[in-house]
């Protein structure tokens, strides 16, 4: 199994659409085997779900994000949970062990959040994700 989850600086990007990166976790028999980290480059909602699809990706862990990119994830055969937080590795870990936290208003209502709602900080400061760039 392969798990992205949306990264920046080790922690968990806020916001699927604008994420800098992922950090790829490959899971064998219910414990982590290998990961790398991959930029997303300039790519918008849309493109990030063909881009985890084409790395084989089968479950995306995120903070924020939206129903359009949750539906094309969804078309892309990818899972997904959202409302999560922390650092990448023990967000992996937590999701293996099943005792990870996540919030329940995950969901992007999209760049304008009028009800109060945030998805979190949208930079990054040096867009890279801890520097592991595969």
């Amino acid at each position: 199994m392969k798990i992205a989850i949306t990264c920046c600086n080790e922690e968990v990007f806020q916001h699927f659409g604008h994420t800098p990166g992922f950090a790829v976790f490959e899971v064998t028999d219910g414990q982590i085997t290998g990961e790398k980290r991959i930029s997303s480059g300039d790519c918008g909602h849309g493109a990030l779900a063909t881009l985890l699809a084409a790395e084989k990706i089968e479950l995306l862990i995120c903070g924020g994000i939206g129903g359009g990119a949750i539906n094309a994830l969804s078309n892309a055969g990818i899972k997904v949970i959202g409302g999560a937080q922390g650092n990448v590795r023990e967000v992996a870990e937590n999701f293996l062990t099943g005792s990870l936290s996540v919030r329940d208003d995950f969901h992007c209502d999209h760049h304008h959040h009028a009800d109060g709602h945030s998805c979190g900080e949208h930079s990054c400061g040096s867009h890279s994700c801890g520097g592991h760039q595969a």
